[in-house]
């Protein structure tokens, strides 16, 4: 059978399923002026029981396996990270209308991690039967961090450059202007612009300091809770509470968190219309571009070191997803002139309506058409 025969076939089991049925049902009584409304606290405790569970899944699994076998998937999940920022930055930034730094921040968002992106994912390879590494979902840090941290690192860079730019072009005008008013003695005056603009405005830091961008995204909620559980379950023995608690409510959990994604999704487009609509269009494609490259960084780790077909589908599925969580107060506070409703938008309203609704199903159906993966 063929990639688009596997394809349409998940594509179908994926409407029927709880997760997307969920996410669809939440815009449509967005849309049509439902009054619904989930309080925050609820979303907030939904959130952490989500992540604290896969948290624990991934440090049972990774207390139980060989760490070697992890050390490259988790380089894949760096590289991925990273390389999303610069995609934006080279892309998306040179589209009529759209700002550099809020291509950057909306890279960054990209780059990052959805967490009720990835437990969708996790649930659909759990019902097709797909095998997968338990600790897989402990590849979530190793992408988010570097993502956001390139992000805001690669923003002030830009900022810096900019900024001194414009204190370079305002010191020749004050000079010019200075000195053809007034007498100035031999002597008296800076040989060049720069000591004239050190003079003026004093030595100005370039440098970005990074520790504090890490610090900020680990002590993010989203993040704070997946490697408690993360900790947890390496540490500690946690297996009956997991067993009897976490794991049997998951499912329903996320189904009351895909609604109101689905909710916060209508809710969002309005905000793409302040801005340039080259995001939509961004917001469409580049979940597939990004799943692409770590489908194929993962097909790398698959045949070096025998990361499964269903780990490499979590990779790509991780690296399609955008950050709704953990990820926008961060961006917030390291680009505070970044416009929030382009990078926010383009990640809620589009991206990620379109990494649950479509790239599940388009990497599932790619790995079960190169490996023979069951399509029960």
């Amino acid at each position: 059978m063929d990639f688009w025969s596997y394809f349409v076939m998940d594509f179908v089991k994926q409407l029927q399923s709880p997760t997307l049925a969920f996410l669809i049902g939440g815009m449509i009584i967005a849309a049509l002026g439902s009054e619904l409304v989930i309080p925050e606290s609820i979303c907030t405790i939904i959130v952490f029981m989500l992540l604290i569970k896969i948290g624990l899944t991934g440090g049972i699994a990774i207390r139980n396996s060989n760490l070697a076998d992890m050390v490259l998937p988790m380089i894949c999940a760096v590289v991925v990270g990273i390389l999303v920022v610069f995609i934006a930055r080279y892309t998306l930034a040179k589209l009529p209308k759209v700002k550099v730094v809020d291509a950057i921040a909306t890279g960054g968002l990209f780059g990052a991690v959805s967490g009720s992106t990835m437990a969708a994912g996790l649930t659909v390879l759990e019902e097709q039967k797909i095998p997968y590494e338990a600790w897989a979902g402990a590849l979530y840090p190793f992408m988010d961090i570097p993502a956001l941290v390139t992000a805001i690192v690669v923003a002030n860079i830009y900022l810096n450059k900019k900024n001194k730019k414009k204190r370079s072009a305002a010191a020749d005008s004050i000079m010019q202007e200075s000195f053809s008013k007034q007498p100035v003695a031999a002597g008296d005056y800076p040989s060049s612009r720069q000591e004239y603009l050190s003079e003026q405005q004093g030595p100005v830091n370039n440098r970005v300091k990074i520790w504090p961008i890490i610090e900020e995204s680990l002590r993010g909620p989203a993040l704070s809770a997946m490697l408690l559980g993360l900790a947890i379950g390496i540490l500690t023995q946690p297996e009956s509470v997991y067993k009897s608690f976490y794991d049997p409510l998951f499912r329903g959990l996320l189904s009351i968190l895909m609604l109101v994604m689905g909710m916060e999704a209508w809710s969002r487009i309005g905000e793409l219309r302040k801005v340039a609509q080259w995001y939509v269009v961004y917001s469409v494609v580049a979940p597939f571009i990004h799943g692409l490259i770590a489908f194929g960084l993962g097909m790398i780790a698959h045949k070096t070191v025998g990361f499964s077909m269903g780990g490499v589908v979590i990779l790509a599925v991780i690296a399609a997803s955008s950050s709704d969580i953990s990820g926008p107060p961060t961006l917030r506070a390291g680009i505070p002139s970044a416009n929030p409703s382009a990078y926010i938008g383009a990640s809620t309203a589009v991206g990620t309506p379109i990494a649950i609704g479509l790239c599940i199903p388009f990497f599932v159906g790619l790995a079960q058409a190169i490996s023979g993966l069951p399509n029960p």
